[in-house]
């Protein structure tokens, strides 16, 4: 099945974003014609610096690449490199109800703080709609946060097909694939981990900044001796993420029969991240030093990226009248 989905170039990407997408992303490009992208038009509605974008971009394409996305296997793709993308987005915008837009939750949320909210966040789903309606997706891996956007995008298909289809399915509706079993992933904070928030832990953080952002975890003031439940402790939630099987069934036991404290937690979890990461690290190294070979991989999968999109567009096209 042709699995899409994309990640914004916002920022470094944390543990949260691992768990909560690109660990499935990696699963998901074994046996399947996977399609991954930096979300760099949708990054301009928060990143307003031209050299940044650009950083964040590669530094993005570099994190996937070491975390497991293998060019073979996938075509991860840059989003401006595919101009089809905003040809399609003006058409979908065509037939979009204002309605739709203003029930979208990432929208309603910014005015309710009363944060400024320009077009390019109103706009976000129907830009969103044509990323994954231009590639004939199957599936598309999203959080439950996300969900409500992909129903927007089937929602839009669908009027575009009834406007247009002439009887006949223009654009394919995509499902989402949403894991129930993924957990939100806490920050150090105790919050969803989020770069918004400002309380994340960087995957490719160095060892010593991810030993002192574990330090700083926010934990209550049960002492050592004292049980503790795991259940309600973010520290253990993140904890578990890393831990080998039998070290977490004895720790769980020491928290709830008492004889643990948050400091050894604290410590053993940054040690566990560390680990976990060490072969990423390793290869993310060695991509960063051949930056030839990181643009070699972005122009072959643009190009595969376009073969594909254009195909659809062709059709949206041909079907509205404007070929």
């Amino acid at each position: 099945m042709r699995v899409l989905s994309g990640i914004q170039p916002s920022g470094a990407l944390h543990i949260g974003n691992y768990f909560g997408a690109i660990r499935q992303y990696v699963a998901l490009q074994q046996g399947n014609d996977a399609f991954y992208f930096v979300a760099n038009y949708h990054a301009l509605t928060s990143v307003r610096n031209a050299e940044q974008l650009r950083r964040y971009v590669f530094d993005v394409l570099v994190d996937l690449l070491s975390l497991g996305i293998d060019p073979e296997h996938a075509t991860l793709f840059v989003q401006s490199d595919v101009p089809e993308t905003t040809e399609l987005a003006w058409l979908l915008t065509s037939v979009t109800p204002m309605g739709w837009l203003e029930k979208a939750v990432s929208y309603k949320d910014k005015v309710q703080q009363g944060l400024p909210a320009e077009h390019g966040l109103f706009a976000y789903p129907v830009l969103q709609a044509a990323d994954i309606l231009l590639y004939d997706a199957d599936v598309v891996p999203v959080g439950q946060d996300q969900k409500q956007h992909l129903e927007i995008t089937r929602d839009v298909a669908e009027r575009f097909n009834h406007i247009y289809g002439k009887g006949e399915e223009v654009f394919r509706l995509p499902k989402p694939y949403i894991l129930d079993h993924v957990a939100v992933v806490p920050g150090v904070d105790g919050r969803k981990m989020s770069k918004s928030y400002q309380n994340t832990i960087e995957i490719f953080d160095d060892p010593a900044t991810i030993r002192k952002k574990c330090k700083k975890i926010v934990t209550d003031s049960t002492p050592v001796e004292a049980p503790k439940n795991p259940e309600t402790c973010s520290l253990f939630s993140l904890f578990k993420l890393f831990a080998p099987a039998d070290e977490l069934a004895d720790v769980e036991r020491r928290y709830r029969e008492g004889g643990i404290g948050y400091g050894e937690m604290k410590t053993r979890l940054a040690e566990g991240i560390i680990l976990h990461f060490a072969g990423a690290r390793e290869r993310r190294a060695e991509w960063v030093a051949h930056p030839a070979r990181v643009a070699e991989v972005r122009a072959a999968a643009a190009e595969r990226a376009r073969r594909a999109a254009r195909a659809v567009l062709d059709r949206a096209r041909a079907a509205s009248g404007v070929d």
